[in-house]
């Protein structure tokens, strides 16, 4: 009862102290400028009136210039009229004080006043604190960017003015979770003194209720960038709303982003390529694979051409996997008739993915170590979902994204099919399980059938040391591992013979992008740029949120590399893998404790298959942001296991176990804040390119300041 009293007390303190926050911290220039006294500009303004009243900005007038003010100036307030289309508009703003006789700009030794993104139809942007010296003399407003669409309605210009109030109720809730998390994850918490498994139904509550914030909080930065998420309705995505559903596809993306659905219904036709005629002139290429003729084709012919598919043979093919198609998008086409919403997929098997490695967390830890608390399950099951690059592919969940998001998907589930069969007495359906789920990831990311292999750590000691294949259940127990990969390998051979010829070519390289793949070839050279921007490259950044940069990019390869924005190699921005090092002496207490050398095997596969993966990755595609989910998994499960070697090597020294504890807390709240950070980077295609002025909505919320 007074655990119960002092957890309710804990949690009302929480709550209080998020609220403080948003109404006195966040909205501290609120109460700084209560005792302003504005001073209306707007007579000063020398711009053509609009027939509403307005003042009309255009391409040849769109500079505001006010004389001789001769007063403090604090802040500013730019009325745009909030009825224009929605724009960003950077503004440049100068202005002499008792520092400054003339206008000062950048310099050699010194920054100006830098720019400022304003939304037309924002509330808090159009507030702008100046830090001027003493009396400001003049002032001039300038809208700056070749992208700035005019005309542009301007009601008034106010100086001194006091800034409203405004609760953020988002803010106020990320803030609550914020510091519920700080709190509930300190090293005094009592999550580190309930034992998995003396307490199993305790843990699987609080495991169960942070899996459903995490499918919740995903949810909902998946749902943010509308843009890609390709659904309406009345109040989403209104602007694609039917009008009369209750809810309504759409399609996003541009054309070649809608591969998946085209195949839906070439398949429903009963013919395995694109419905869509190539041109005349890319069937009668001599090489249809080099991007630089096709395109000059294009120019003289006028015709367009799919990019980013397999061309073979005069027809268009999808060379992605194939199963995320037979899941979802033939059965939802013939179901509707129409495009199944590929974001809704990514974000289902990304809540599927985050259940299973749960799961399969749970799992190792209940049947595999020995006292694992609910707070290190936890600590670990939070980075080895959120750091494995899964919230980058629902960043941007696209078709390019859907495979990999599969594949990761059905591979941590047959390992816990796989897992829950070792210990189960009846484990052929679990096997058969675990092995379709492996099988089908060939169908989906053919690289990630990698992960495969940890067949042999889990299973060579049942199976060959003690024999078990020599006896008939054993048999019946491997003939259930082994037929999903002869039905699902030899589905997809058969698959690839019809649209190829071959059952090994998945037409990869018969792709139509940026590069001929049919010339690409294994280069070594590539690989030292790959390897240091996929695992080294530490992250650029600056002093404002989300405060992340793409990374520059230099290499000695002297041929053509495909390249992307990426933001910092795992080993250096994921510091929870800073742990690794300490592997072998790590596994060495482990075959020190055990007899058997499960736990050993699984973690040499899973840095193996890391690694292979990255490098196939490089060889076969470029750098890529995306790429990074395919082996980020391996790198952080492999930690995972490591920590429980440590953990339960440290039982009997409590002070060490202690120490592990608080620099794990540190390693994982980095690790953790950079992947978080990594979803707001503004990027081409994504929500801060195509609704900037929304995008500048969360700016204001975060920087507060300002």
């Amino acid at each position: 009862m007074e655990e119960a009293k002092r957890c309710v007390i804990s949690w009302v303190l929480i709550v209080l102290l998020a609220l403080a926050a948003e109404v006195f911290l966040f909205n501290m220039n609120h109460f700084r400028t209560l005792g302003y006294q504005p001073v209306d500009l707007t007579s000063q303004i020398n711009l053509q009136r609009a027939d509403n009243g307005s003042y009309r900005m255009t391409v040849e007038d769109h500079v505001l210039d006010f004389r001789d003010l001769d007063c403090e100036v604090h802040n500013l307030y730019l009325g745009f009229d909030s009825q224009q289309p929605a724009q960003n508009l950077p503004i440049k703003i100068q202005f002499t004080d008792e520092a400054h006789l003339t206008f000062f700009d950048t310099t050699d030794y010194t920054e100006g006043v830098p720019l400022v993104e304003v939304a037309t139809n924002g509330s808090q942007s159009k507030y702008i604190n100046l830090n001027t010296a003493g009396k400001v003399g003049n002032m001039r407003i300038e809208i700056v960017g070749e992208d700035t669409a005019y005309p542009i309605y301007l009601d008034q210009v106010l100086i001194n003015v006091p800034r409203p109030f405004a609760f953020n109720t988002t803010r106020f809730l990320a803030v609550l979770l914020v510091i519920s998390v700080v709190y509930l994850f300190r090293p005094g918490s009592g999550i580190y003194s309930i034992d998995m498994r003396k307490n199993p139904l305790r843990s699987k509550a609080a495991i169960v209720a942070t899996v459903a914030v995490e499918a919740i909080a995903l949810s909902m930065f998946c749902l943010y960038g509308s843009n890609l998420v390709g659904v309406a309705t009345s109040s989403y995505n209104y602007g694609a709303w039917d009008g009369t559903s209750l809810v309504n596809t759409f399609e996003v993306g541009g054309d070649n982003a809608q591969q998946y659905a085209d195949l839906a219904r070439a398949m429903a036709d009963g013919h395995l390529y694109l419905d869509e005629e190539p041109p005349q002139w890319l069937q009668e290429m001599e090489d249809p694979y080099d991007k630089g003729a096709r395109d000059e084709a294009q120019k003289q012919s006028g015709e367009p051409y799919l990019f980013d598919v397999a061309y073979y043979d005069g027809h268009y093919y999808v060379y992605f996997g194939v199963v995320p198609v037979v899941l979802f998008y033939l059965p939802f086409y013939l179901l509707t008739g129409a495009n199944f919403p590929t974001a809704i997929g990514v974000l289902v098997m990304a809540i599927a993915f985050m259940l299973g490695c749960s799961a399969l967390l749970d799992r190792f830890s209940r049947n595999n170590f020995k006292s694992v608390s609910l707070g290190l399950y936890l600590l670990l099951q939070v980075p080895l979902v959120c750091c494995c690059g899964i919230l980058y592919l629902v960043k941007f969940p696209t078709f390019y994204s859907f495979p990999i998001m599969c594949g990761l998907t059905f591979s941590v589930w047959g390992l816990y099919f796989w897992m829950r069969g070792r210990t189960s007495r009846r484990p052929c359906l679990c096997y058969f399980a675990g092995s379709l789920c492996m099988a089908l990831v060939l169908g989906c990311r053919p690289q990630l059938v990698l992960l495969s292999c940890l067949a042999f750590p889990l299973f060579w000691r049942p199976f060959i040391t003690e024999g078990r294949i020599r006896t008939r259940e054993g048999r019946r127990q491997f003939a259930c591992l082994v037929a999903p990969y002869l039905l699902v390998g030899g589905a997809i051979m058969a698959y690839n013979a019809a649209r190829f010829g071959s059952p090994f070519n998945f037409g990869a390289n018969y792709n139509l992008t940026v590069n001929d793949m049919t010339k690409r070839g294994w280069q070594i050279g590539r690989l030292a740029p790959a390897l240091f921007a996929y695992f080294l490259q530490p992250p650029c950044a600056n002093g404002v949120f989300p405060f992340l940069q793409p990374e520059p990019f230099a290499t000695t390869y002297m041929g053509q590399t495909v390249k992307e924005a990426t933001f910092g190699g795992i080993f250096a921005c994921l510091p929870l893998l800073w742990l690794l090092p300490f592997a072998p002496r790590l596994l060495r207490w482990r075959r020190q404790a055990r007899q058997t050398r499960t736990v050993f095997g699984v973690v040499c596969v899973l840095l193996a298959s890391g690694v292979v993966i990255a490098l196939l990755d490089a060889e076969m595609a470029g750098i890529l942001q995306r790429y990074y989910a395919d082996f980020s998994f391996m790198f952080l499960a492999a930690t995972v296991l490591l920590v429980l070697i440590a953990n339960e090597a440290l039982q009997k020294r409590p002070q060490l176990k202690e120490v592990l504890l608080k620099v794990l807390i540190v390693l994982v709240t980095l690790s953790v804040a950079y992947s978080s950070l990594l979803c707001f980077v503004p990027e081409i295609g994504w929500y801060s390119d195509v609704y900037p002025w929304a995008y500048q909505n969360l700016l204001d919320a975060v920087l507060f300041w300002t």
